[in-house]
Order: structure tokens, then sequence, then C-alpha cells
């Protein structure tokens, strides 16, 4: 990877191999415009696609996973513009935005490029190419972008502008959707709408187990059939299951069945 063009709000990202590994914790509303070679994005819902020339909003409180897939030939290039809670409450003052109702959207919402947001992001890439690089000059882009999204698409304020905190949710449901994301426990807890020590005791209520187990008993049993079942290797499924790496996989994985995972893939276990 090579981010040639970085500020603290806007990364421009190059990749030359295929890239797995994302966030999948999106902390902040992220504009992302498609360059060359193709973006999926997959929450618990389903999985998402950018190519050459979309442009996407990618909703903050979010788990998702990406894959970035560069052209044959060719390298991933993409421009990520990252709206943190504050700019947007100050936008929001400046111009007298407010949400008109809370939205249920979809983790990657598209923008219509148009004339005008296509000139502005050659506009934005030739800034951070030029030695006028300044994050003032930065902060005034990011307005003019906020505006020109708000002018063709008004419903967008509903999204960006709700900064309400993520309300109690179906903790059961929430869990068996989402077990398989490489977060914390602290970030689960916020996601469901608790806070950490709640989070424990009603898990522990619905599923007689810590999170820390049950969450480790269900990836490694989806592993376990994976392999043996569906002819997966350890090395297609680790990251999908929320393994920071193949050989922790493969040493949990030892611990709790007492062979590896290459052992199932050679036909050596029952």
């Amino acid at each position: 990877m090579n981010n040639r063009l970085q500020t603290k709000d806007i990364v421009y990202s190059c990749y030359h191999k295929l890239n797995r590994k994302g966030e999948n914790f999106v902390p902040k509303h992220t504009l992302s415009y498609q360059i060359s070679g193709s973006f999926m994005l997959s929450d618990s819902n389903g999985t998402y696609a950018a190519n050459p020339g979309d442009f996407n909003l990618i909703r903050k409180n979010q788990l998702v996973k990406f894959v970035k897939i560069p052209p044959e030939n060719g390298v991933f290039e993409s421009m990520n513009i990252y709206l943190n809670d504050e700019d947007l409450i100050n936008f929001s003052k400046e111009y007298n935005l407010h949400t008109e109702h809370s939205v249920t959207a979809k983790s990657l919402i598209p923008i219509e490029v148009n004339a005008v947001l296509q000139n502005f992001m050659i506009s934005l890439q030739t800034l951070l190419e030029s030695n006028l690089k300044n994050q003032s000059l930065i902060d005034l882009k990011i307005k003019e972008l906020l505006l020109i999204l708000l002018q063709a698409q008004p419903e967008l304020k509903n999204i960006l502008f709700d900064f309400s905190e993520p309300f109690k949710i179906d903790l059961e449901a929430f869990m068996n959707q989402n077990y398989r994301y490489n977060v914390n426990l602290k970030r689960f807890a916020y996601l469901t709408g608790r806070s950490l020590a709640t989070f424990k005791r009603d898990f522990e209520k619905i599923f007689q187990s810590s999170p820390h187990k049950w969450i480790m008993q269900k990836r490694l049993n989806e592993a376990h059939f994976l392999i043996k079942e569906e002819g997966k290797s350890a090395s297609d499924i680790f990251v999908d299951l929320g393994f920071e790496d193949l050989s922790h996989f493969s040493y949990t994985f030892k611990k709790q069945f007492g062979y590896s995972p290459t052992k199932i893939e050679r036909g050596i276990s029952t």
C-alpha cells in the first residue's frame, strides 16, 4: 500500500495486490471515491460493490469488512474523506441544518456523480498534490463538498446530522449476526446501546456464557464446519471469522479441537 496523498481528514490509497483487511468498525461517516479497481464492502445484511467512478457514503457506527481489488495489471486507487462529528455539528449550526427524522439506511449509500461533483474531486486531488496544501484549505474543501452533496441529495442530512447514540437493541439477534467481527467487547456494547457492564450482564443471562468464550466458540465451530464440510482452507477463512492472523487462528483451533486445521484439510482427522 502507498498513501501518497494524506491529511488528517483525507486519505488517497493505492494497492498493487488484493487487500482483504479493512476496518471492522466504521467510527466516522466516510465519503469514498473509487478511482480504479473495485471495492467490496460487506455487513451482516449483504455485500456492496464500488467500481471506478463510483462515489459512496459509508455510514458511521457500522461493522463491515472491506476487500480492495486492483484491476488486472493495474492498481487499486481510492480517495476517502472522513467526516468527524465535531465538524458536522459545526456545519449544521452554521447552515441551520437539522435531521427531520431518523433513517435506517444501508452501510454503503450511493451518491450520484454529476459534473459538479466530478470537477470537485479533480480540484481536490490537484490541491492535495500541490504545495498549497494546508488544513484551512482542506477544511474549506470539505465544506464545499458537503454543500454540493446536500444540493444534489438533500435527504443525506438525515444521515449526516443524526448525532444520536445507538439505542438499546436485541442483543441475541445482534450477536448472532455479528460475532465474526474483530472488535472488542466495549464496541459491541456501544453498538447494542449498553454500557460494558450491562452488556456483559445481559449477555450472560441470554447465552449462559461469557462474551469472550461464546464468541470464540462460535467462530471455531464455524471454522471447523467450513474446513471439514465445505473444503475451505484455514488461510481462506481466518480473516472473515475475526482472527488477527493465521498463526493465532491455527493455535486457537488446535487448542479447542486437539488437532490443527491442516489435518482436516489433509483428511487426517475425523
